[in-house]
């Protein structure tokens, strides 16, 4: 029988990923829109950008590419780091560079046994970096001293340059480029940058200086990925992981690197420790609940910047919002890792939400643990339950008075005002879904239900649905902006009946219709209705303006 023995290495969630000292996968599938990798790109003498949001494995696989290429003695390949530079002045900016490059050139080029060494270093020791114009005079000078090798530069960190100094180095990064483009025997043979910016999209002066690059994404670890670093544990402690489990993680992080490495560590370390009892789904989900709950500087980070496109990114969370390549918020967002674009999964791929094409090309949250750790943080930034207590809606059996809560909800959007639900003098659509949700997020808390929102079945997807103390409350939200709303309330008594009440199997649904014909704090009656055996409790909450 097999016993468990001490791991050797440790999940990684800060810096870059010794292989000796944590687990390590390979990116999968790392290519420029002509499917070339990274090193056929260098080879063929390619200038390229590569972006990521932060702690998604930029710098591991930075340094994975260097090591590769220094396996070749007829590559230099150097990495500069600008992530210090971002409020220092141009003079210093070039002098920290030059510390850097000459350094590392000089040492690379006695790995090497360049027979040209001395003459580059007498060249070096007179020719200080200052400006843009002697960073070019460097390159120039190199090619012809050494025309042989082949110095490649990655700069991580590309963002932090200093902002006056940007169009300054990337036009003479182009101008070097086209230059020597020709030339098959140069020093400076290939460039590659590395941020969260997209940097060829940088726009300096009305043109882009380094639309001459290549772009390039990095990907998020792949199922097999994922199911590769989990074996390494498995292959030190004899404890394995069952392929539901495995499959499930991948589903609440869609391979975000930085969350797959987390819970793994919360699987082995919190959850089951010191065992060789196989990791399950269950256990998967126990961890997704500690980790939503933790503290740390990951999350802390996306949180500043999702508190930056608020609106956004709630909308993207309720709504089938399209996704737009040009829209500067969800730009933002992407960049940051917070969203992205939905794409047909391939088949048998194991991609989360495999299957479900009716959201294709619109914007969607990056991954379940973010979706499920922002909503909430608004929620609760919302204040709507402060003063509530679930007892206060207590019946017999269990249930709650769902009746009574949603004519407190109405007074609550009158006691608020209106002003949140327009945009521009429009109603924004989500608006009274997400303080409805919210309003409800007390029962959910501390375990004693399940709150869930856009939550897809086999006919659909049910807008709100509560589930508290094995009881289900299914709730439907529509906007009027016209006169028919008995059109609007038939139509959402038909969705609820013929849909998710039989789905669910729940005799009763509740619809909830922000008017923007009915003033707000007008009286909200509620009405029945019964469709067969369904029953259906509507409310009509004004939020029209009395102006």
């Amino acid at each position: 029988m097999l016993t468990y023995q001490k791991p050797r290495r440790t999940f990684e969630k800060s810096g870059a990923v010794n292989p000796e000292d944590s687990y390590y996968v390979n990116f999968e599938n790392v290519v420029n829109s002509d499917n070339q990798d990274i090193r056929t790109m260098v080879d063929r003498g390619r200038y390229f950008s590569i972006f990521s949001p932060r702690q998604s494995g930029k710098t591991t696989f930075l340094e994975g590419i260097c090591d590769k290429l220094n396996g070749n003695p007829a590559y230099i390949a150097i990495t500069l780091s600008f992530q210090e530079y971002k409020s220092i002045a141009p003079a210093l900016f070039y002098e920290l560079i030059e510390k850097s490059f000459y350094s590392e050139l000089i040492q690379r080029l006695k790995a090497v046994g360049c027979e040209k060494i001395d003459a580059v270093n007498r060249f070096l020791a007179k020719h200080h970096l200052t400006n843009h114009i002697s960073f070019r005079m460097l390159f120039e000078e190199l090619n012809r001293i050494i025309e042989f090798k082949k110095i490649v530069i990655f700069i991580d960190e590309f963002d932090g340059i200093p902002l006056e100094e940007l169009e300054n180095f990337l036009t003479t990064l182009r101008e070097l480029y086209l230059k020597y483009k020709k030339i098959k025997q140069k020093a400076l043979y290939s460039v590659g940058l590395v941020g969260i910016r997209n940097i060829t999209k940088l726009i300096v002066g009305g043109v882009s200086p380094f639309n001459i690059a290549d772009q390039v994404n990095l990907p998020p670890f792949s199922l097999r990925n994922v199911h590769d670093l989990y074996s390494q544990y498995t292959a030190e402690t004899n404890q394995p992981f069952k392929e539901d489990a495995v499959k499930r993680v991948y589903e609440e992080t869609a391979g975000q690197p930085w969350l797959v490495n987390r819970l793994g560590t919360l699987l082995t370390v919190d959850i089951k420790p010191g065992t060789v009892i196989p990791i399950t789904e269950t256990d998967v989900e126990k961890a997704v609940s500690l980790l939503l709950k933790e503290r740390n500087s990951h999350f802390d980070n996306l949180y500043e910047k999702a508190k930056l496109y608020k609106e956004s990114f709630v909308e993207i969370i309720f709504d089938n919002v399209e996704y737009n390549p040009d829209d500067e918020d969800q730009t933002w967002l992407e960049q940051y890792g917070l969203i992205k674009k939905r794409t047909a999964p391939a088949p048998g791929s194991g991609v989360p939400n495999g299957g479900n094409t009716d959201t294709e090309g619109h914007a969607a949250v990056a991954n379940n643990i973010y979706k499920a750790r922002y909503i909430k943080t608004f929620f609760k930034e919302v204040k709507a339950y402060e003063d509530i207590s679930p007892q206060e809606y207590a019946l017999p059996g269990g249930r709650l008075d769902m009746e009574r809560i949603l004519l407190n909800f109405e007074k609550y959007i009158a006691r608020i005002g209106v002003n949140a639900f327009y945009e521009k003098k429009k109603p924004y659509e989500k608006t009274g879904q997400f303080l409805l949700t919210a309003f409800l997020y007390q029962f959910a808390r501390g375990g004693a239900g399940d709150l869930g929102y856009e939550v897809k079945t086999g006919l659909g997807r049910m807008d709100i649905i509560l589930t508290y103390r094995g009881k289900k409350y299914i709730i439907e939200t529509k906007v009027n902006r016209h006169d028919d709303v008995t059109g609007i309330i038939n139509e959402g008594i038909k969705q609820l009946c013929s849909k998710y009440l039989a789905t669910e199997k729940t005799g009763a649904g509740y619809l909830v219709i922000f008017d923007t014909k009915t003033h707000v704090g007008a009286v909200c009656e509620p009405r029945y209705h019964r469709e067969g055996d369904k029953k259906v409790t509507s409310f009509l909450i004004g939020i029209g303006r009395i102006d």
